[in-house]
Order: structure tokens, then C-alpha cells, then sequence
């Protein structure tokens, strides 16, 4: 990534007014429905997209208190659970993130954990080292059934990839968690339809209409916390099919590749066996932002093998269920 663009000549000349609008709507939306369904829960990884989220609903719903640090702004607890599917591979610098954080907003989390999915047989891999990636849906659906969740609020966004693109803000899941992108429900006038049938629930996206540089900007006004992985770091990495591949236990060297320790940063964050860095010295959410001013590749395409494999990757796991 080229970051030679000079940050303090850069960020003032952005208008940030439309961040104001972004926001009001997406508190809207969450407010929206949270109002509309008896057993909501927000979808929470620890990356950007759930930690921007994550501060929306606390204006949504929490009293604003006197503090000025981050964890001490907002008073009360959220009105539902927080959910995250946990892999087994996820970045443990991500894991203790979202436990801490979790644990100092005191509110509720909620863990569908892949490794149990798998000691049932719900989840069978074909080796130990496979991604486990797309077999977060499972998990995912088990947690909605054993929890009796009706709609899941996320941090997904329409800038990201294809099929996401193609969603609505409320995606209706049917009694199999599948998604049908022909039965999408039309959205005119921000009038809603959330009816669902019992076995049935709904998929909230209160960021829909964000870019990543909009996400970018928000956390960098609102000064959200989010995992070191984001900013530059120096890391073990394998070169490997246009990506930087992260040296882990997951994600070892094979035969004839170097190893080489390169500064880097996460533009997204997930499991490890799929995810991969990029090449960076931005070390603050304002040096993120006149670098994402310059990208031409959204970040999962720049950085998610698991979406190289074919253009209809997300979309398949998406009818599936994913998230």
C-alpha cells in the first residue's frame, strides 16, 4: 500500500457531515429492530465492522455518562446479547480483545463454539489444518436455535463483496437459516417488513449503506478501541498466491517458501487459516484513512483466500447461512 499521501494536508479537506447521516440511520435501524423482534442479538467478532456497530448501539441505547475514556462513555447495558462464533482459529490477539472489551462495557456474550459443533458431528472436516471459515454457519444456526434468536444484528456492508451487495438492510432467513436472494423484501421509503413465520428469523445491517473508508472515519472520530492487528506491526509472513500469508500454527510454511518478517496490518480480521495481512506502516486510524483513500480492491478481496476461490464463494455460503 502507497501511504505517501500527507495525513495532516489530507484529513481536513473531508467532509465528515455525511457521518452524521450514516449514523442517525443506523441507529434508526437498530432501534428499528430491536423494537420489532422479542429475542434480538448483535453479532460481535471484535473486527472494525462489529466494534463500530458495537458503539452505534450504545448511543442507540445506553445513557451518555461524564467519562471521557472509552470503556466509561455509556452507562447501562444493551437491551440483548452479543454473539460471536469462535472457529478455534480465530487471531488470539482478537479473542482477547473481544473479552476484554466485553468485559468492561459488563455486558452479556454469547459464544457458539465450532469445536463443539464438530464433538457432535454436526461439522466434519476433511483435516486438521482446513479452514474452518465456512463451517461457521453451522455454529452460527445451532447458536440461533439453542439461544431461540429471531433476529441478528451485523456489521456487514455492501462495499465489501458481491453478493453483499445484493442484500437488503433486513435479509430474511428461512426455517433452514437459508438466504434467497430472489425473495428479497423491498425496502421503500425505510418502511420494513419484519414479519417472519416461527422457525424463521431475520438478518439486521444497520451499516449497509457504509464504505470502508466511512468505517474508518467513524472510528477514528469516535476513537472506537479495536485489536493491534489493525495497525502496523511487524510480522512472520509466507508470500504466497499474491498474499501475505501469516506464519501461525494454523497456517504453516510449506516446502519451498521463505519466511520473511514484513510491517503489516489487518484490514479485516477472521479465521487465521484464511485471513491475511497487508503490507503497511499506518500505525493510527487517521493514517488508515488517506490509505484507504487510494485502495482500488475492497478489503476482502485484497485479503480473504477464501473468497478467491470462485466469484460465487460468498454467495453459496451466504444461502447457506453465513453471516
Amino acid at each position: 500500500m502507497n501511504a505517501s499521501l500527507n495525513v495532516k494536508h489530507l484529513l481536513p479537506e473531508l467532509d465528515h457531515t455525511h457521518l452524521d447521516w450514516l449514523e442517525e440511520e443506523a441507529i434508526f435501524i437498530l432501534r428499528e429492530t430491536v423494537a420489532a423482534f422479542e429475542r434480538p442479538a448483535l453479532l460481535f467478532s471484535g473486527g472494525k465492522d462489529s466494534c463500530v456497530v458495537l458503539r452505534l448501539a450504545e448511543k442507540a441505547f445506553k445513557t451518555r455518562g461524564k467519562g471521557t475514556d472509552n470503556a466509561g462513555q455509556y452507562t447501562g447495558r444493551l437491551p440483548f446479547p452479543l454473539l460471536h462464533v469462535d472457529t478455534g482459529h480465530n487471531f488470539p490477539e482478537v479473542i482477547e480483545f473481544r473479552d476484554r472489551r466485553i468485559k468492561e462495557m459488563g455486558e452479556r456474550l454469547v459464544v457458539g463454539h465450532l469445536e463443539d459443533s464438530i464433538q457432535r458431528g454436526t461439522v466434519r472436516l476433511s483435516h486438521p489444518l482446513e479452514s474452518r471459515n465456512g463451517h461457521q454457519t453451522v455454529a452460527l444456526l445451532e447458536a440461533i436455535e439453542e439461544h431461540r434468536f429471531d433476529v441478528l444484528m451485523g456489521g456487514a456492508r455492501r462495499d465489501e463483496e458481491k453478493a453483499r451487495a445484493k442484500e437488503r438492510i433486513f435479509s430474511h432467513r428461512d426455517s433452514f437459516g437459508q438466504w434467497l436472494p430472489k425473495e428479497q423484501r423491498p425496502e421503500l421509503w425505510t418502511l420494513f417488513n419484519t414479519r417472519i413465520k416461527p422457525g424463521e428469523h431475520m438478518r439486521a445491517f444497520p451499516i449497509s449503506n457504509w464504505t470502508e473508508l466511512d468505517v474508518w472515519l467513524y472510528i477514528a472520530r469516535e476513537n472506537i478501541p479495536l485489536p493491534n492487528l489493525y495497525f502496523a506491526h511487524n510480522r512472520q509472513v509466507i508470500r504466497r498466491k499474491g498474499l501475505l500469508v501469516p506464519l501461525t500454527e494454523v497456517t504453516p510454511v510449506l516446502p519451498g517458501e521463505t519466511v520473511e518478517t514484513v510491517e503489516v496490518r489487518f484490514r479485516t480480521v477472521g479465521d487465521m487459516t484464511c485471513t491475511c495481512p497487508v503490507e503497511s506502516p499506518a500505525a493510527s486510524a487517521a493514517e488508515i484513512v488517506a490509505e484507504t483513500l487510494q485502495v482500488t480492491v475492497s478489503e476482502r478481496g485484497a485479503t480473504r483466500m477464501d473468497d478467491r476461490t470462485s466469484e460465487a464463494s460468498m454467495e453459496r455460503r451466504k444461502k447457506e447461512g453465513y453471516f
